[in-house]
């Protein structure tokens, strides 16, 4: 699985928001979910945790969009509305950014896949682990010791 040569900048579709990552992910992963499929126009979202120390919005506000709730905010372009990066509630110590809004995605595989009970039939992916929801939270340290191990 390549891994990405930082730092490395992106920006929405229509450029008004721009970013940069100068850590490497955490963690690369799929959602299958439905929520994530109505908020990709997609069979399933794509993501990569980024440490919050090595990610920053260089351009533009974006702002919250898909749901208002408490346990995550999803933020947009406020122009072309695309869907960039969540933030957890609670978890401030990494950001989940999609990693298409990077100029140069192409290093990107999934790690695991997420969700996989509301996974649509035809829907696949390279990941190396599977979840029928989320992993227990016990499984992320080793998930991200393993992840950041491969070659």
């Amino acid at each position: 699985m390549p891994k990405p040569t930082l730092p490395m900048e992106g920006s929405c579709r229509c450029g008004q928001v721009r970013l940069k990552i100068s850590a490497p992910p955490i963690l690369t992963m799929a959602c299958h979910c439905t929520g994530c499929q109505k908020m990709s126009a997609s069979a399933f979202s794509l993501s990569a945790a980024i440490p919050s120390e090595g990610f920053e919005v260089t351009q533009g506000e974006p702002v919250i969009g898909g749901l208002h709730g408490d346990d995550a905010h999803h933020y947009h372009c406020p122009h072309c509305k695309s869907w960039m990066f969540t933030r957890p509630v609670g978890m401030d110590w990494f950001v989940n950014l999609r990693p298409t809004m990077l100029d140069d995605p192409q290093w990107f595989v999934p790690f695991i896949e997420t969700y996989t009970s509301e996974r649509l039939p035809w829907a696949t992916t390279p990941a190396v682990h599977s979840y029928e929801t989320f992993p227990p939270m016990e499984a992320y340290e080793g998930l991200a010791k393993e992840f950041a191990g491969r070659d």
